[in-house]
Formats: C-alpha cells, structure tokens, sequence
C-alpha cells in the first residue's frame, strides 16, 4: 500500500499537448486518485493480519477436532460398559436358575442324605451352564505342577504320586477358551525316594 502512495508521490506533471487530452487526463486522474481513495479508505489486509486470521481459523478446527475426540472418546466408553452391563446381565440371567434351587433346597425338610443329593444336582445344574459358557475346570489332580494353571500352597510327604505332581486340589481352577480365569490351589508331592534316586 506504501508503495502505491510513493509512486502516485513521483508522478511527474503530464505535458500539455492538447486542451482535451489534458481534460480527459485529468478526468482520468481524479477516477484513478477515486479509487486510490477508495483502496486507502479499505485497505488490503497485510501478511499479518492474513497469518492472524489463518492461525484463528485452524486454532477453531482444532478445537473442534479435540470435541469430536473427546465426543468419540466418551461414546466409546459408553458403549463399552452398555456392552459389559449386557453381557453381565446375560451371564447372571443363566445362573439365577441355579440361586432359585438354592433357595428351595434351603427351604425343604428333609434327611441330610436328601440335602447332599438336592446340592449335588444344583453342582451338576452350575456346571453345565458353566460349560455352554466354555468355562472348564484345570486339570490337577495326578498332574505334574505347572505353574502356568497351578498355583502351589505348599508340599505333602508321599510316596505314592511322582515327586512335582499335584497331590492335593485346595480350590479348583478354571479357565474359559485359553484364558485362564484363576489358577487351581494345589498342594504338592514330596517323594523322597524318588528325589534320592
């Protein structure tokens, strides 16, 4: 814009060669010193102000692209516990069956004898709902230790199972598919004839 303004300044005076020309020059000049008017009264914006407004325009769109982020994010993670609520909801729904023979069996007078037999058939009943849901118990017992599935409270003197080998189940282990859902509580075999041979 400033440089405009100094070529304007550096204009040399027109010569005069005729009457209508000089007329039409002039006429021209103050057409040209109009806009040049106007140019001034609404200037173009400077490299600045262009940069100023670039950067506010992609500060906006990163801001709005940190709010659909924050967005996606919060529906993800809604969607996540809709899921585990639904999917909970479905396993506690197969073992309610199960709560309710509980619940009768509690409520029945009967032999001890009965009582064992009503438990026993409630075991059968969690069992099987346990293995549609491919859950399966850890093999143990007689089973070399294997620290991946067992986990081992302590040694037992025998002289009948191997030495390293599960000699006692403490609390049975599961695992659904190839996870494993917790490790089998076993004691151990000490034999001590074999370790001496």
């Amino acid at each position: 814009m400033q440089e405009t303004e100094t070529d304007l300044n550096t204009l040399e005076p027109l010569e005069l060669v005729e009457g209508e020309q000089v007329e039409e020059n002039a006429a021209g000049a103050k057409s040209a010193e109009g806009a040049e008017g106007a140019a001034v009264s609404a200037p173009e914006p400077t490299e600045l102000e262009k940069v100023k407004a670039e950067r506010d325009q992609l500060l906006d769109r990163v801001a709005r692209m940190q709010a659909e982020f924050e967005n996606a994010r919060k529906r993800g993670e809604r969607e996540r516990n809709e899921f585990r609520d639904f999917a909970a909801a479905g396993v506690v729904e197969q073992f309610l069956p199960v709560l309710d023979n509980f619940q009768l069996a509690l409520k029945a007078g009967g032999s001890e004898k009965q009582l064992r037999s009503g438990v026993e058939l409630i075991v059968k009943q969690m069992e099987e709902i346990l293995r549609q849901m491919q859950v399966v118990a850890v093999p143990a017992m007689g089973e070399e230790f294997d620290p991946r599935v067992h986990e081992a409270l302590g040694t037992v003197e025998r002289d009948d199972i191997p030495d390293q080998y599960v000699a006692e189940e403490v609390r049975r282990g599961y695992k659904m598919r190839d996870r494993l859902l917790r490790p089998a509580l076993v004691r151990i075999a000490h034999n001590a004839k074999q370790v001496n041979e």
